[in-house]
C-alpha cells in the first residue's frame, strides 16, 4: 500500500512552501538544498514503506502520551551532528500519513522529546490534544 503524505498545519506546510519556492527561485542555501533533498528522499520512502529500514521509523512514547495518538519519529539522515528527523502519525483519513514535525534529533536525553511542537491534522477528524 502507497500512503499519501499530508502536511500538518501550519508549521510543516509554511516550511514546505518556504523551501519549495526557494527552491524553484533558486535560492536555497547549500544547507537548505542538502536538507531539501534528504527530505524529498526520506518522504518518498515513507510514502512508500514507513518502516523501511532506511527511515529506522519508531514510536515516540512521550510524544504519544502527550498529544493522545501514535507519535512516529523518522531519519532524515543519520550519524551528522543534529540529525534531522521527520514526526509523524498515521490519518487522518484512510491511506495517509501527516508530517507533523522537521526537526533536529534532540539532544538531550532527559526529556530531551518536550521541546517538540507538533503542527495540527489539517482536518478536524484528527486534533492534538495538547493545542
Amino acid at each position: 500500500m502507497e500512503f499519501e503524505i499530508v502536511l500538518g498545519v501550519p508549521d510543516v506546510l509554511n516550511y514546505w512552501n518556504e523551501l519549495d519556492k526557494k527552491f524553484k527561485n533558486e535560492t536555497l542555501t547549500n544547507k537548505e538544498k542538502n536538507l531539501f533533498t534528504k527530505l524529498i528522499k526520506a518522504l518518498r520512502l515513507l510514502k512508500s514503506n514507513p518502516r523501511s529500514n532506511s527511515l529506522a521509523t519508531h514510536e515516540i512514547n512521550a510524544l504519544s502520551l502527550k498529544y493522545g495518538f501514535k507519535v512516529f519519529q523518522s531519519y532524515i539522515e543519520n550519524n551528522v551532528p543534529a540529525a534531522g528527523r521527520i514526526f509523524w502519525a498515521y490519518g487522518p483519513g484512510k491511506g495517509e500519513i501527516t508530517i507533523l514535525a522537521i526537526e533536529p534529533h534532540p539532544e538531550m536525553k532527559s526529556r530531551s522529546y518536550s521541546r517538540i511542537r507538533l503542527s495540527c491534522f489539517p482536518d478536524s477528524r484528527k486534533r492534538n490534544k495538547s493545542q
